[in-house]
């Protein structure tokens, strides 16, 4: 696996990308960005959500945890089920009973100014936060493998890659997106099938031999009943619900997507089978880290000292030039993913929810176009920006705890959602910002004393919940009198 082999796949694949870019953008609107016109076939969108939910980070670690947790990583996916039938049954009926491009618009109709931009702003630092970090992961195996040997600087080489994914985003967004994320989808999965004929190939064996030493062993352990541990099954299956809930239908990036489809009826479809791929999907991944430590162990490989390393380990070093090619083809879509869809929609909220071009009666549309170009653009800027302070910290500890606090901000969003769909009281709106902002203050604050609060108790997943639920008990101290009420809508 030589750079020069290395880059040429990165070539050829985003030269794909740029031919779908030419089919689907053509007499592109403003519509078109935000929501594909709303013409998105379901089927289509379930499919390329699945590379849009698997990013970078998901593709190297998932494989690695089997050492450490066995399949225990199911147990949230368990609750990924869950959550996506409450988006699909209350979420995504609200969303297109509202008509929203931007689903924080419900908190404008609901609340009030505040609350609305309160809203759009966690959702803007979380994804901006969330996006450079899954994009620097992926950037940094690559420059290591390929571009360090060439002199080529960090910056310059992420600078490349969100300039391609800025301009194959720069006029279809949804539209684009929806057709480049089935792409995606289908190189990462087939990186990992070929991956295990790869390693059944090495081991003269046959992959569903594998898999049965797989499922008869105790890698494929799946439950955790230790109450202090993270793994343990209630805190993973609820954590994973509402991880589902927030970042998922409470997330514009990944909505965006959804509200895309013709009619309520086939954005139902596609939750509901998107769901059900990924649980298969997340299923395989796992599979394959087991097989992965079956090699190790078979060919007395010594593991890496991080497990997120374990599968580029074996691709590119031990299982030959065509596996190592699969894996980078694999890892690049799962790279493009982790900023083409976050680009879009951070344009988009940025646009209606902050900037509010779309209500200004004075903008003319090639207008608007020029105000979402222009954002388009500074969102790149941003990215770039957030990616190259990753690489100049580059401490492990700081950079997850930085990607750790991204997460609490999805806790406010929950606990505005929730207060709207089941409470029909108002809020005073000027004094929602400030509650949404001390709630996961006081979820960090908990979080870290935990052990000595709670009797060794120790937070995994269901530190969303605690921050939803901290949000919503600070809103009912803001609430109006009983005798302001609001119905929800």
């Amino acid at each position: 696996m030589t750079p020069t082999v290395i880059f040429i796949c990165v070539a050829i694949y985003s030269v794909l990308l740029f031919i779908i870019t030419w089919l689907t953008s053509r007499n592109a609107t403003n519509d078109t960005f935000y929501h594909g016109n709303r013409s998105s076939r379901w089927y289509v969108v379930a499919y390329g959500m699945i590379g849009a939910s698997l990013s970078g980070v998901t593709f190297m670690s998932v494989p690695g945890l089997v050492g450490a947790t066995h399949f225990a990583y199911m147990q949230m996916v368990m609750g990924y089920l869950v959550g996506y039938t409450v988006i699909a049954t209350l979420l995504l009926p609200l969303y297109y009973r509202l008509n929203l491009t931007s689903i924080y618009s419900y908190l404008h109709q609901r609340f009030g100014f505040w609350s609305y931009k309160t809203g759009a702003f966690f959702f803007i630092l979380s994804r901006t936060i969330g996006s450079a970090f899954r994009l620097y992961i992926v950037v940094n195996v690559l420059q290591v493998f390929v571009f360090d040997a060439w002199g080529i600087p960090f910056y310059a080489t992420t600078a490349t890659f969100i300039l391609l994914i800025l301009l194959y985003t720069y006029q279809g967004g949804v539209k684009t997106i929806v057709w480049t994320d089935t792409l995606q989808t289908t190189f990462m999965l087939l990186a990992v099938v070929l991956s295990l004929f790869a390693i059944s190939s090495a081991l003269n064996t046959s992959v569903s031999a594998l898999v049965s030493t797989v499922f008869s062993s105790d890698s494929s352990k799946l439950f955790v009943w230790d109450w202090h541990s993270k793994f343990f099954f209630p805190k993973q299956f609820f954590g994973g619900m509402f991880i589902a809930i927030t970042m998922t239908g409470l997330d514009q990036e990944m909505m965006q997507k959804n509200i895309s489809c013709k009619n309520i009826g086939e954005a139902q479809k596609n939750m509901f089978t998107f769901s059900g791929i990924l649980l298969f999907v997340n299923l395989m991944f796992l599979v394959l880290g087991a097989i992965l430590l079956t090699y190790v162990a078979a060919k007395g490989i010594e593991l890496p000292k991080k497990s997120d390393d374990l599968f580029p380990m074996i691709a590119l070093q031990f299982l030959g030039p065509v596996s190592g090619i699969v894996f980078i083809i694999g890892l690049i879509s799962a790279a493009y993913p982790s900023a083409d869809g976050a680009l879009t929609a951070l344009t988009t909220s940025f646009c209606i929810d902050i900037l509010g071009i779309q209500e200004n009666p004075k903008l003319s549309d090639a207008k608007r176009k020029t105000i979402r170009h222009a954002v388009h653009i500074g969102f790149a800027l941003l990215l770039l920006l957030v990616v190259v302070v990753f690489r100049i910290i580059n401490n492990e500890a700081v950079v997850n705890m930085v990607f750790k606090v991204a997460n609490y901000t999805y806790g406010p969003l929950l606990g505005l959602f929730a207060f709207g769909l089941f409470n029909k009281q108002a809020l005073k709106d000027k004094l929602v910002p400030f509650a949404c902002l001390l709630a996961p203050i006081l979820c960090y604050f908990i979080s870290e004393n935990s052990k000595t609060l709670l009797g060794g108790y120790e937070f995994g997943n269901e530190l969303l919940i605690l921050n939803g639920f901290l949000t919503f008990l600070l809103l009912l101290a803001v609430r109006e009198s009983k005798s302001k009420v609001t119905t929800p809508s």
